[in-house]
């Protein structure tokens, strides 16, 4: 279970880190993204901040859950975006933004679930 864990908050965190460098940079492709979400420059930033911290969090053992919930809704709001606005398919890449969010958003939802204690602990609060 251990590694499963690992495995999980390992494959979210690395997909989010590694799209930074293209938001960051305001590579051609995010900021036709945003663009199209009407959203440049302020929401391509601001993604990549709350990315990033999410990112940290579901690194930290004891904040994975925040990091976990943050990504799921990071990940909604992408994946939302591309069935309403961007289609699933952007810029010819074949729907390899699209798998990552979802492939993002199912690592986090696992975690979410495997921590459902604790989430159960934080919703009675």
């Amino acid at each position: 279970m251990n590694l499963l864990f690992w495995v999980l908050r390992l494959v979210a965190a690395v997909i989010m880190l590694q799209t930074l460098y293209f938001k960051f940079s305001a590579s051609e492709e995010s900021v036709y993204i945003f663009t199209v979400l009407k959203m440049e420059p302020w929401g391509r930033i601001g993604v990549g901040v709350a990315e990033l911290i999410a990112s940290v969090l579901l690194l930290i053992p004891a904040t994975t859950l925040y990091g976990s919930l943050l990504g799921m809704g990071l990940m909604m709001g992408a994946i939302l975006s591309h069935l309403r606005d961007l289609g699933i398919e952007v810029k010819g890449d074949g729907g390899q933004l699209f798998l990552y969010a979802l492939i993002v958003f199912l690592c986090c939802a696992t975690l979410s679930y495997l921590q459902r204690e604790q989430l159960t602990r934080l919703w009675r609060r």
